[in-house]
């Protein structure tokens, strides 16, 4: 009879084993404690670190409250360029992307993206008075005139879509540099999301003002996810349990609303897997 107990009890251990073992590497390092790392740029009010680097903006926030619901707190917050965030996720700089990033097909082939955390469209920023008259890619296009972005956002590939000539589109690494593309007159618009456009605006308002995004058509509005690393497969199931909880939420509409984000913004019933084949 013993030897049955502890063939039982030695099959078991290998079993709890086997599936600690399988775990994703994410879920090994949170439940033993590790912090978690974020990655995220300088994207007001998306994300973007503090004085004290402390993790800002409404993706951030969202992120942080979901990961809270799920008994992490002990966070570790990773600032790169832009055009770095996928790349460092890859390497292993950081385990999530929470900087406000766009779910596109393009990106869905190279990173996990949770479920949509918000839906949000794009402008552009132009010299005060709008003197190109400047409110869609086609008018770009028209016009001959020349596009700043930064390099990585959907903006390049929506114009290029749109038939803006490839030459025409300056990929600048922040957008303090496409702030003073349009403000030199070295660029007729700027374009990015919304939100970051406005902001701009602050920044400048007796030099640039912003376009409508409603302006813009349908297919360029996009939803926003938190990003994994494609191995990490358990945390990202978890993460979708939990968000799915929380988005919406008092809680959460209380959390990022310190930061812009408001009901208007919730992603409605779009899920990842179509956003990646439609966007």
């Amino acid at each position: 009879m013993t030897n049955i107990f502890t063939a039982i009890a030695a099959a078991s251990a290998l079993f709890v084993g086997v599936s600690h073992a399988n775990a994703d590497d994410l879920t090994d390092r949170a439940k033993a404690g590790k912090s978690i790392r974020i990655g995220f740029a300088h994207e007001i009010p998306w994300a973007y670190p503090g004085d004290k680097n402390e993790p800002l903006g409404f993706a951030n926030a969202l992120a942080l409250g979901v990961l809270k619901s799920m008994g992490y707190t002990n966070i570790e917050p990773v600032v790169t360029d832009w055009g770095g965030l996928i790349p460092g996720l890859q390497a292993g700089r950081f385990d999530i992307i929470t900087g406000g990033m766009y779910i596109t097909g393009k990106r869905c082939a190279n990173v996990s993206f949770a479920e949509p955390m918000g839906k949000f469209g794009d402008s552009f920023i132009v010299k005060k008075g709008n003197p190109k008259h400047i409110e869609t890619y086609q008018d770009i296009k028209k016009n001959d005139s020349a596009m700043a972005t930064v390099a990585g956002f959907v903006n390049v590939d929506a114009a290029l879509k749109e038939g803006v000539a490839e030459d025409k589109i300056m990929q600048l690494p922040s957008l303090t540099e496409v702030l003073a593309a349009v403000k030199a007159g070295r660029a007729d618009a700027g374009a990015g999301n919304d939100f970051a456009m406005k902001d701009l605006v602050k920044s400048a308002p007796d030099d640039i003002e912003v376009t409508d995004s409603s302006a813009l058509p349908e297919w360029t509005f996009n939803w926003v996810a938190i990003a994994f690393k494609k191995e990490d497969k358990d945390f990202l199931k978890a993460y979708n349990e939990a968000q799915a909880k929380y988005l919406g939420t008092p809680e959460m509409l209380e959390a990022v609303g310190k930061f812009q984000y408001t009901k208007a913004q919730l992603p409605g019933d779009a899920k990842t897997d179509w956003v990646c084949s439609n966007r």
